[in-house]
């Protein structure tokens, strides 16, 4: 019963992040750069009557890379095919996705750089020439059965653009890093998801919200639901900078976007290796958790931040660092009375 519960949030959560997520170019926020430039791309490839070139997009989580793989086919007016690196074990997966997909479609593969090499080898022949070589059989008895395929786009997504082998990167003909939101694209954001939602929130507390959001549209809208549930039990149901620093304080989240997490990390760094500079591998030892983790959901905006500088050496802390878990250690000192 615990599981089938679980599930069933993880699937709501999806549903309203679904239900969140804009279907247009001009619908739209953030990414001004990536947006105008695959605008362009998607005119030029209606007037010639073509697919799109296969584009990779790079950068933290939640930053809309899946967003705009689905916007990209909704433009092409083409059906999209979504699967992940991880999800395609052999070959032969790959061979039956591609053979299935008709003219025009997107095909998008999340965490493409955790592809294995026998997998991104087949698909070198598809990007260019959309034809597979598949040997079956072995020693004498080895034949190789050739698949024609019809003109389709791959949409790529990473978060470690630097795992991806040379040749993979160099086949693609768009490229576009997404990177951090500003306060002001995330209020944008956060009011898009309200009215959506049909939450009313008071002026200002929508930049209170995004100021927190660590520069990720995923995280804003996240934060956006749990002060809605704070401020219809605890309030009127509208949501007021009060209710959001209140309802943040609950969610271990402070004024800096910074939670549990984040403060462990920057409090591992200037209490136990005495500001840095400290290995990666070292730091997720202290921490007791994965390498990848620390990577990719937590380092780039400590990076973006200036909490964090990442050296040869390894990562040290910077002044804001010592200043925000300076005052941090100060106030839970002044709330035991100390």
């Amino acid at each position: 019963m615990e599981i089938d519960k679980l599930n069933n949030t993880q699937d709501e959560e999806q549903i309203l992040n679904l239900s969140l997520r804009p279907s247009s170019l001009g619908e739209f926020i953030g990414q001004k750069r990536v947006e105008e430039g695959l605008q362009i791309a998607i005119e030029a490839a209606r007037k010639r009557k073509e697919p799109l070139e296969h584009i990779l997009f790079s950068g933290p989580q939640g930053l809309g890379k899946t967003t705009l793989a689905h916007i990209i086919a909704h433009e092409m007016n083409a059906s999209i095919i979504t699967t992940s690196g991880p999800g395609i074990d052999r070959a032969g997966d790959l061979v039956g996705i591609l053979t299935n997909l008709g003219e025009g479609d997107v095909l998008f593969i999340d965490e493409i750089h955790r592809l294995s090499k026998v997998v991104e080898e087949f698909l070198y022949s598809a990007m260019e020439n959309f034809k597979i070589d598949f040997i079956i059989d072995k020693g004498p008895y080895a034949r190789t059965i050739q698949f024609h395929l019809k003109q389709f786009t791959l949409i790529g997504a990473t978060t470690r653009s630097g795992l991806l082998s040379a040749p993979l990167r160099a086949r693609f003909g768009i490229y576009y890093h997404l990177d951090l939101y500003t306060p002001q694209e995330l209020s944008l954001i956060v009011n898009r998801s309200a009215k959506l939602l049909e939450i009313e929130i008071e002026k200002d507390a929508d930049l209170k919200i995004a100021k927190c959001s660590r520069g990720t549209p995923r995280i804003a809208n996240r934060l956006l639901r749990r002060v809605r549930d704070y401020a219809q039990v605890k309030s009127d149901g509208k949501i007021t900078e009060e209710n959001v620093q209140k309802a943040l304080e609950k969610e271990g989240i402070d004024m800096m976007g910074l939670d549990h997490m984040d403060r462990r990390v920057l409090d591992v760094i200037i209490n136990q290796y005495k500001g840095g500079p400290v290995g990666i591998d070292a730091l997720a030892a202290s921490l007791n958790e994965e390498v990848d983790t620390i990577i990719d959901v937590v380092e780039p905006y400590l990076l973006k931040a200036g909490f964090i500088n990442r050296t040869r050496k390894g990562r040290e802390a910077t002044d804001l660092a010592y200043q925000h878990i300076g005052s941090e250690q100060q106030s839970k000192q002044a709330e035991l009375g100390f």
